[in-house]
């Protein structure tokens, strides 16, 4: 393999199947049966388990799978002073925020604060998660931002400018990507729509190193967007799914990825799921042993395609 550092020629998105052990203590400590100390300690010993196993499948980029989580985003934002969370839905106080560039403000340098912790415990590459750039290529969640008054067209400029305030004045030796998520709460999705829409600005106005996409079926659409990566920047192309324990054949990976490479050269791909295994504590409709046979697929496909 073709040596990239990092992004991975074979990388992943993060989150993985919640152990039965882990589900159990969970329950267990919202029922008051075990303290939260006792359930850390069963969390810590499986994030173990699972970083051996990723280390011994040779995947170099290592999570803790997201265990300590039962959502991928609520976990970090009911954190938050001010916010308020309902069953899945997250809110700040309209009375104490009534100029949304001051909430944006406030909220980037939340994040600033974040990633300078994680850099000072040891973090050197760092993945973000984004849903609205990925919602805003579906042609019905666009009709819906025009119903609510916002321009779907000027939107994405605003998204761009939040992250990079949430990314500004980062480490040199920081890595930070971004996965633009299309849901996949219990192997479902909520949106679709090729990247046009927002091509330009995610690939020239983001300041990061790196996409992962998600281009596992004919809702993501064609590589032609990809036309707008520049060549410092790396694709991280999610051609495996991780909703379907199916394996997808090399050849016609090979073949995708060949598509993609008209737009962007091979040594600026990398390959990936195109989500993580359990963006939720339900996680997805996978086994734990069809999961690890996806990670492998990965591993080996990346081998072979960048050998």
């Amino acid at each position: 393999m073709s040596p990239i550092d990092p992004p991975f020629r074979a990388d992943h998105v993060g989150s993985l199947l919640r152990p039965p052990e882990v589900l159990a203590a969970r329950h267990q400590c919202a029922d008051g049966q075990i303290s939260a100390a006792q359930l850390r300690h069963v969390e810590d010993v499986a994030i173990a388990h699972a970083v051996g196993k990723m280390e011994s499948l040779g995947m170099r980029s290592i999570t803790d799978g997201e265990f300590r989580r039962a959502w991928f985003h609520l976990d970090f934002l009911q954190q938050l002073d001010g916010v308020a969370v309902t069953g899945n839905i997250a809110s700040s106080d309209l009375d104490a925020y009534p100029d949304l560039d001051q909430f944006f403000a406030d909220l980037a340098a939340c994040y600033r604060s974040e990633i300078a912790a994680l850099y000072k415990a040891g973090c050197r590459y760092l993945q973000l998660d984004d849903t609205n750039l990925a919602y805003l290529c579906d042609p019905a969640m666009r009709a819906g931002a025009v119903e609510r008054g916002d321009d779907p067209n000027e939107l994405p400029h605003a998204y761009a400018e939040l992250i990079n305030a949430c990314i500004a004045d980062r480490p040199d030796d920081l890595t930070v990507g971004i996965h633009l998520c299309r849901g996949n709460y219990r192997s479902t999705w909520f949106a679709e729509g090729g990247y046009e829409p927002v091509a330009e600005v995610l690939f020239t106005e983001l300041d990061v190193d790196a996409y992962f996409l998600e281009y596992d079926d004919e809702r993501s659409g064609d590589f032609a967007p990809l036309r707008f990566v520049p060549d410092n920047k790396t694709v991280v192309l999610g051609l495996i799914t991780s909703k379907r324990a199916e394996l997808e054949p090399i050849d016609e990976l090979a073949a995708r990825v060949g598509e993609a490479a008209h737009y962007v050269p091979m040594e600026q791909l990398c390959l990936s799921t195109q989500c993580g295994f359990s963006s939720t504590v339900e996680g997805n409709a996978l086994t734990a042993d069809q999961q690890w046979a996806k990670v492998a697929h990965v591993i080996d496909t990346a081998a072979r395609l960048w050998a």
